[in-house]
């Protein structure tokens, strides 16, 4: 995230993943030259975006004319300069003109579209409730992917390969590897229809190709054996009460010599400071809880042993934390409150806690938000990545 002094409290930031271009605060420059840096961040960003940009002004509080100028007149010099670019920009009611202002914009080119959000949804996502997970899993890969864009050559993987993402989600992961590393095809497979629905949106709406969504069990997939150079199942064998199925299936639809890539966590080692008491045993209470329903959320270090059980060779094995310092704090806060929300809320209910059970469990989320947003806190998630070679 930049801090412009010019406009005092001017920020933005580029999330990749969602190829979203956000501005933040008061934007209320006297000259368009002094918009020269903010300008050249947004120029910089949709250098590397495929049909879809988002420009997301719904968090700014204030915007004066100048301002609105120059950004509409880039804008619709960027659609006029590139025949595969679309761009949507995300407004807010609380600038009450800029809805009206940007709407302009729709008029003169049909490759903008201008919506309102009041929500703290990203634009374009579907709120996708199956399994209560998604919105998890979405957060997940926009904080992991800051650690994994490089351990992945270390596992091996290379441009030009044939790649299969399995339990791939709503496919963030996969759109993400084959930015980076442009596999010659990714394969990226899922249970949840509603899931793969999304992620062939969002692959059309961003211009990505290369991507094949499948339906399919991951414990009994119907892909042909020995066909990938590249596996990748993302925190998903610790939700399952077997995951030695699941791995022998990535085994199966492997390469002799190609390699399988897995990650998993031990919520147990979540930390924070302040409050850490509280916190630890939050985190704790969640890997009981897990164990009540029969998954292993601290499956992360045991990860050697299940590829090694499972018949692979020459095992890679390392462990990232994720924290509050890897970019905006308030992402780190927003996936605490996910798991908040689903662990205190049904699945504890599901468990026969009671209220004041309840209670105690979700103050250990909220502390360990209260740490991660505290001007001198420090909150970390540790996640185990792992990766084995199918024998030749």
């Amino acid at each position: 995230m930049i801090v412009d002094n010019m406009a005092q409290a001017c920020q933005w930031s580029y999330n990749e993943n969602d190829q979203e271009f956000s501005l933040h605060g008061s934007l209320r420059p006297q000259r368009v030259e002094d918009l020269n840096t903010c300008i050249s961040a947004l120029e910089k960003s949709v250098s590397n975006v495929n049909g879809l940009f988002y420009v997301n002004v719904r968090r700014l509080v204030r915007m004066n004319n100048v301002a609105f100028h120059a950004l509409g007149c880039k804008i619709l010099d960027l659609v006029r300069s590139r025949s595969d670019l679309k761009v949507h920009v995300t407004t807010s009611s609380v600038v009450g003109w800029a809805t009206r202002k940007f709407a302009v914009l729709e008029s003169i080119s049909d490759k903008i579209t201008v919506s309102e959000y009041d929500n703290e949804f990203y634009p374009g996502q579907s709120f996708l409730e199956e399994g209560g997970f998604i919105p998890i899993l979405r957060t997940q890969t926009k904080l992991t992917w800051h650690h994994e864009r490089d351990m992945l050559a270390r596992h091996g993987l290379k441009a030009g390969m044939q790649v299969a993402d399995i339990c791939c989600g709503i496919g963030d992961f996969a759109v993400l590897m084959q930015k980076e590393y442009q596999p010659d095809r990714i394969v990226a497979l899922d249970h949840s229809l509603s899931s793969l629905d999304y992620a062939r949106k969002v692959a059309a709406d961003f211009g990505v190709r290369g991507i094949d969504y499948v339906f399919g069990d991951a414990s009994d997939m119907l892909l042909e054996s020995d066909q990938f150079d590249f596996v990748t199942c993302r925190h998903s064998l610790q939700v399952f009460d077997r995951p030695e199925l699941i791995l022998r299936e990535l085994l199966r639809i492997c390469k002799p010599g190609g390699r399988v890539y897995i990650t998993n966590e031990k919520n147990s080692h979540c930390l924070g400071e302040p409050r850490s008491e509280t916190i630890q045993r939050t985190y704790t209470e969640v890997a009981r809880l897990w164990a009540h329903f029969n998954m292993d959320i601290e499956l992360g270090p045991k990860s050697r042993r299940y590829l090694v059980d499972s018949g692979f060779e020459d095992i890679r094995m390392e462990s990232f934390m994720v924290t509050n310092l890897d970019g905006d704090p308030q992402d780190f806060a927003d996936i605490v409150q996910s798991w908040e929300d689903v662990y205190a809320g049904k699945m504890a209910v599901e468990r026969g806690d009671s209220e004041e059970q309840i209670s105690e469990f979700r103050k250990g989320f909220q502390d360990h938000i209260f740490a991660a947003l505290h001007p001198k806190g420090y909150a970390g998630w540790p996640v185990w990545v792992a990766s084995g070679r199918k024998p030749k």
